[in-house]
């Protein structure tokens, strides 16, 4: 084991040069005590035409602000919303991805990596780190970079799985310790309780789940405490799994690999959250290249694979990642997902929306808005639900499936939407659901 460099940030991004390749660490782990001096140098003029890689990053980002074009290129797999204003503007860009193929970018030289950034947790007596909270790419730029530089931070959890690495892997070591990024849970709302419901409906006793952050999830979540011996294959998890984890609801027994665990690539809640899975052996913190992995995903039964969308089209096609011509978001991982849990045995993909916009929009739509990106195809598509109910387009032709859209889209809308089917396919089409 080699001796641990510690230096000063403003010395260890010393090493960034011009034209290089930057990769960030995420979420809440994105590293900005090595950011902002990153950031300074550029404003003095000390290297230009870095491009800045990441997946999705919390706290400022002043590297793609307008005053930045041309010192620093921001280039994202998914689109957050700290970032969307820019991105809209071109300020940054953004990388169409399945998520599971960020690492394999980075992996097989498509995107080379001169310097990683990251965050990890202190040092232990064996020589390994944690990256914590955030696996996904990570790994494979720490793996890959010409240089890594970690910002040490007794913050940081302890995680097992493909979270630990050697101190060896990681040339300059800084110190940190900033309180990592949290995400509030939030009251939900009316219509995310009745979305919780239906989707709850669909779930079997031994699913392995796969959700994400944010109301409908965890209104899902709020309904499966009766439920028994659930699994969790995730992307990402939140705090609305631990009370299942801590009534025994969520075990894992059922599955039919990492028997026994909770297996993410990355975390985004409250402190309690990154409290649970410090040094906890139930919780496996994997590389995206296994967690959102097709075959992987399948190798368990009853894969319950739940994801939103910002739009469904009359014949089950789904944007999520863009309205009309302005990026949103990005890919994810749902479709590695979606295909995941319909190749899994008794698998169920589902779309969960609701079924207006803030502003009263039907969210199913005759036809998605010009510009809008399909991230998932019809031919994907198995179950979509919404607050009036849930139903399964799978093998359904496509003047079914624009009845049984309608049939759970916003009774304002409904009318609306017949007559668009009816100008679709004709004067034969009629609004019968079963």
């Amino acid at each position: 084991m080699k001796p641990i460099n510690f230096v000063t940030p403003e010395e260890a991004v010393k090493v960034i040069k011009t034209g290089d390749r930057v990769h960030l660490s995420g979420v809440a782990v994105t590293p900005h005590t090595l950011i902002k001096p990153m950031v300074e140098r550029g404003r003095r003029g000390e290297i230009k035409d870095v491009t800045i890689q990441h997946i999705h990053i919390e706290g400022q980002v002043d590297f793609a602000n307008p005053e930045f074009e041309g010192v620093f290129n921001s280039e994202q797999f998914f689109v957050a919303g700290n970032m969307r204003k820019q991105t809209q503007a071109g300020y940054a860009d953004y990388i169409p991805v399945f998520l599971s193929e960020t690492q394999k970018l980075i992996r097989e030289g498509y995107l080379n990596v001169n310097v990683a950034m990251i965050m990890c947790s202190v040092p232990d007596k064996h020589g390994f780190v944690s990256l914590g909270t955030s696996v996904d790419a990570t790994l494979a730029a720490v793996q890959n970079a010409d240089v890594v530089i970690a910002a040490v931070n007794p913050n940081v959890p302890r995680a097992w799985g493909d979270a630990m690495i050697q101190t060896d892997s990681i040339d300059f070591f800084v110190e940190d310790d900033a309180p990592l990024y949290t995400h509030d849970m939030g009251t939900l709302s009316d219509i995310e309780v009745q979305i919780g419901k239906n989707v709850a409906e669909l779930v079997e006793d031994g699913a392995c789940l796969q959700m994400g952050i944010g109301g409908i999830p965890n209104a899902v979540l709020a309904q499966l405490g009766n439920h028994k011996d659930l699994g969790v294959h995730t992307e990402m998890f939140a705090d609305g799994i631990l009370p299942l984890v801590e009534k025994g609801v969520v075990n894992g027994r059922r599955k039919a690999i990492d028997k026994g665990k909770m297996v993410a690539s990355f975390l985004m809640g409250s402190k309690e959250l990154y409290e649970f899975i410090d040094d906890n052996p139930m919780v496996a913190m994997m590389d995206v290249g296994h967690t959102n992995n097709v075959h992987m995903i399948r190798k368990n039964d009853k894969v319950t694979a739940i994801n939103s969308a910002l739009a469904v089209d009359l014949t089950g096609q789904v944007c999520a990642d863009s309205i009309g011509t302005k990026h949103y978001s990005g890919v994810g991982g749902q479709i590695d997902f979606i295909r995941g849990a319909g190749h899994s045995k008794g698998g169920k993909p589902i779309i969960a929306l609701p079924s207006v916009t803030g502003k009263g929009i039907s969210k199913i739509c005759p036809t998605l808005i010009e510009g809008s990106g399909v991230v998932t195809t019809r031919s994907n598509m198995h179950w979509v639900a919404t607050e009036y109910g849930a139903v399964n387009l799978y093998g359904k032709t496509l003047q079914q499936r624009a009845r049984l859209l309608t049939s759970i889209a916003h009774p304002d809308h409904r009318e609306s939407l017949e007559k668009a089917a009816f100008e679709r396919f004709g004067s034969h089409y009629r609004f019968v659901t079963s």
